[in-house]
């Protein structure tokens, strides 16, 4: 039986989420997508909201570009349904080609993105999309590398959002819309 109202998809959504303490460590509360992908439903209900989302507040959006990894299970459905491309952004040294990368901080090193550079055109309207927001390193580095490749960033989506790491503050005036925050 298909999920009609945007209640009622938004509290399956919700439900889909597994919580798991201390993963990958001591006092980290992990919040897991996967049965939000074994449930057909459930994933369509993910990609409906999102597209209705998208086709509301960006209708000329004309790229999806997905974060690494989550970013990929979400991204190509949805680009699909709204009849534009999808990018990748990867780890360092994961892409073949010429690239761009932004390097950032997080709490325990530093990490580095990269897209090829052919991946997204300047002036290309896009939407990032991910799974998880939470401290917004990853989002925050995805939005620079965005501007060096002067792409023009509509907005960010995500599944889950952690509002008391504030990662949407780091993210500036990008808005971001999420489906389920905590």
């Amino acid at each position: 039986m298909a999920v009609r109202t945007k209640k009622k998809k938004l509290e399956l959504i919700a439900q889909r989420i597994r919580p798991f303490q201390d993963f990958p460590s001591k006092g980290i509360l992990f919040r897991d997508i996967c049965p939000i992908l074994k449930d057909p439903e459930a994933l369509t209900a993910v990609t409906d909201l999102f597209e209705e989302h998208v086709r509301q507040t960006y209708p000329a959006v004309e790229l999806v570009v997905g974060l690494d990894a989550r970013g990929f299970l979400f991204g190509p459905l949805l680009a699909q349904r709204l009849g534009v491309g999808f990018a990748l952004v990867r780890k360092k040294g994961k892409l073949p080609g010429p690239t761009s990368s932004v390097a950032y901080s997080l709490e325990y090193g530093k990490a580095e993105v990269e897209i090829q550079e052919d991946g997204v055109l300047p002036g290309q309207k896009v939407v990032l999309i991910d799974d998880l927001l939470a401290t917004g390193g990853t989002l925050y580095a995805t939005c620079e590398l965005m501007k060096r490749q002067k792409a023009d960033v509509l907005g960010c989506l995500v599944v889950i959002e952690l509002l008391d790491l504030k990662g949407a503050e780091r993210i500036g005036s990008t808005p971001t819309f999420s489906l389920v925050q905590y």
